[in-house]
């Protein structure tokens, strides 16, 4: 029972580590090159955000995704990362009009 409460603050550091970790920024033709090699990944969509930021969707065939943003003059960041991408064949439907 003693060696629990010793534990505790590393399990909490444990747990929090990857939801308060810092994005991970460099050069964009390195992260993406690096996206292609070890996960398969090419450019699946591309977008401009209210900031200018340019926003990337990365994806494998096998589901693997990343999302990048990239400032103007600025580095490329990896934001997020996730399994099971998949592309909409027809695109999203247009929104119904409000009555």
């Amino acid at each position: 029972m003693t060696r629990a409460p010793r534990l505790l603050p590393f399990l909490f550091l444990a747990l929090a580590g990857p939801a308060a970790a810092a994005p991970r920024c460099g050069p964009h033709a390195e992260i993406t090159a690096h996206l292609a090699e070890r996960y398969g990944e090419s450019r699946r969509a591309i977008a401009l955000d209210g900031k200018r930021r340019v926003v990337e969707i990365y994806a494998s065939d096998d589901g693997s995704w990343s999302l990048l943003t990239t400032k103007p003059g600025g580095p490329t960041c990896l934001m997020a990362a996730g399994e099971a991408f998949e592309a909409l064949a027809g695109g999203l439907s247009p929104p119904e009009p409000e009555a």
